[in-house]
């Protein structure tokens, strides 16, 4: 299952994100107000999580892959531009969009009232299942359940939002840079569960031991949006019209079904 995910999660992520340092670092300001303004300059910056396969991880050739990155690809071919990629994190995607060192976000963020404050959201072109999974030996079913259990999340995440608003007094919340770090910390026992994704608990069931861990309770359902700044009508509608049309004529499911193996799943 998830042929397409990279056995050396870890070490990709690490030169992933000094990439997204490094690229930081020089990377011009992605000012496009205007479709018109993005095939002037012939090409879309488009930033991307890389550690959150099978959404956004690096390929063999070191180069962002996975079902965000083929999206972003069908988008700048569907504008007639060339496209670069930039390795996002998740605290510093909104940032990086807001500060115009990208155009749009194909980062895998879930629409929610809070972040549509900051941002505008497109129509759905992803969606997730969030879970608390942990150790099969720890009592949890529920979460009260949590009280004195150490959980791990990944910070600014949608897992982080929807575990503090349910976690009872005296859980330990502990905040990690990103969803490699939080599974290799319950991988090596520093936490007793930790919130993601189905497709983020597949990947510890692929390395950890038959049967060491198990989803707990379903956290949140989410759907993602592609994200452009606010104000950005035009762009918008554009971006929406794309979602419809390859939802329509099935490249989006088709694109899902190579990276999850599963169709895309119905989206409002």
């Amino acid at each position: 299952m998830f042929k397409h995910l990279q056995r050396r999660v870890f070490t990709t992520t690490a030169l992933a994100l000094g990439l997204a340092a490094t690229l930081s670092a020089w990377a011009p300001s992605a000012t496009a107000q205007t479709v018109a303004d993005i095939k002037k300059k012939g090409e879309l910056t488009i930033g991307m999580l890389v550690d959150f396969p099978p959404y956004g991880t690096m390929n063999s050739s070191n180069q962002p892959d996975g079902y965000d990155a083929d999206v972003a690809r069908l988008l700048a071919k569907d504008l007639g531009v060339k496209l670069n990629l930039m390795p996002v994190t998740g605290p510093n995607r909104i940032p990086f969009l807001l500060t115009n060192k990208v155009d749009l976000l194909v980062a895998s963020l879930a629409i929610t009232p809070e972040r549509a404050k900051q941002v505008q959201f497109s129509k759905p072109y992803a969606a997730a299942s969030i879970v608390l999974y942990g150790d099969r030996k720890a009592s949890i079913k529920a979460a009260a359940d949590l009280k004195g259990k150490r959980v791990g999340v990944a910070r600014a995440s949608t897992q982080d939002v929807a575990l503090t608003a349910v976690a009872p007094e005296g859980t330990e919340i502990r905040r990690f840079d990103d969803d490699a770090s939080a599974m290799q910390a319950l991988m090596s026992g520093q936490v007793d569960a930790i919130g993601c994704s189905t497709t983020v608990a597949a990947q510890i069931d692929k390395r950890a031991p038959a049967n060491a861990f198990e989803n707990k309770f379903l956290l949140r359902q989410q759907v993602m949006g592609i994200v452009m700044r606010p104000g950005q009508a035009e762009i918008l509608k554009t971006v929406n019209d794309f979602v419809d049309r390859n939802t329509s004529n099935g490249e989006l499911n088709k694109l899902y079904r190579k990276w999850l193996e599963t169709d895309l799943p119905k989206m409002q």
